[in-house]
């Protein structure tokens, strides 16, 4: 039962978070206030009241619209909401009160930021990437160390210059900028969570996972932008709640 309104408890936690992170990803591409200015509907502008903002519940209560204006909000700010409620309690539940669950909820938190500033404006806000850089940091320092922080910061910086590699030689090879520069940056964030060679396995999965997604938006849209970095994100993810490690990366690719 205990364990029951502590997973609830988390789910909460998460809903709120998920629909400030919402506000974050959409604002921060913008350079708007988001910390003195009150929320308002971005259609009619009118200032929303608490009960307008309630977390999953107002969206479904309104029907994904306005509740002045009545047009529709985007469905990314209700994916916000819930998306990040259920994988706080998931983080809870898989990891329990523990460093590895701060990790997980900043692993959360960063995805769902960047979700929604990346396949609004393409853009993955560097403010974002150095508080995070610097909240990872600081959990390496207290989780393992000096020297094994050093060896972190280190291997994030060898992911950085690998993803600026590829990044390069992509645009040599198409004539146009193959990965943003937040996709690049985002390998840095990687290496202080994972092993650098998990960081690979990171550019290979979610290389796998875009692939499908990239082909569809091709063929049905005829767009040729695809924000990257959500699929990296969902890979490390992926990666760091499934608690693969390097051995099992060496061992699937002894399998190819």
């Amino acid at each position: 039962m205990d364990n029951l309104i502590t997973l609830f408890f988390f789910f909460i936690i998460g809903s709120v978070l998920g629909s400030f992170y919402g506000v974050l990803g959409e604002r921060l591409p913008k350079k708007e206030n988001f910390t003195t200015s009150r929320s308002h509907c971005d259609s009619c502008k009118h200032e929303l009241k608490f009960y307008d903002m309630i977390p999953i519940i107002s969206y479904l209560l309104y029907r994904g619209k306005c509740h002045y204006c009545k047009k529709e909000i985007p469905k990314i700010v209700f994916f916000s909401e819930l998306s990040t409620s259920i994988l706080f309690a998931i983080s809870y539940y898989s990891f329990g009160f523990s460093i590895e669950l701060l990790y997980a909820l900043g692993i959360v938190s960063l995805l769902d930021i960047v979700i929604v500033s990346d396949l609004l404006y393409f853009i993955i806000d560097d403010e974002v990437l150095l508080f995070f850089s610097f909240y990872f940091i600081i959990l390496d320092f207290i989780y393992l160390g000096f020297n094994d922080t050093c060896k972190r910061i280190v291997g994030a910086l060898f992911l950085f210059l690998l993803m600026y590699f590829i990044s390069f030689m992509g645009s040599k090879i198409f004539k146009k900028e193959a990965l943003g520069g937040g996709d690049v940056k985002l390998l840095f964030v990687f290496g202080l969570v994972l092993e650098p060679l998990l960081g690979v396995f990171a550019i290979f999965l979610g290389s796998l996972i875009a692939l499908p997604v990239a082909i569809f938006i091709l063929v049905k849209n005829k767009e040729h932008m695809i924000p990257f970095g959500p699929f990296l994100l969902i890979a490390f993810t992926l990666i760091y709640f499934t608690k693969i490690t390097s051995a099992d990366f060496i061992r699937f690719l002894g399998m190819m």
